[in-house]
């Protein structure tokens, strides 16, 4: 069954208030680890508070079409997110 922005959503929003790690590609050969709370859902994208210790800002936003191009990847508690 192929995988649809509503079905990543619907699967996100069964983690919100879970630490996660955002795995998202920076540029060529480069790759940042954010590691935060799912905070929010909405119709387009999701928010996740960051650990302030790491990070040098509060919250940040992606959309559910990073995660189904793969742009992005999630971890909750080290299990990464099956799409």
């Amino acid at each position: 069954m192929p995988t649809t922005l509503a079905n990543i959503k619907n699967g996100l929003d069964g983690h919100i208030g879970d630490k996660l790690m955002v795995v998202a590609q920076a540029g060529r050969k480069k790759v940042t680890k954010r590691k935060g709370i799912l905070k929010e859902t909405f119709p387009a994208v999701f928010v996740v508070d960051l650990d302030q210790d790491e990070n040098a800002f509060e919250r940040v936003s992606y959309s559910y079409a990073d995660l189904l191009t793969k742009s992005i990847e999630i971890e909750f508690d080290e299990e990464p997110i099956v799409l």
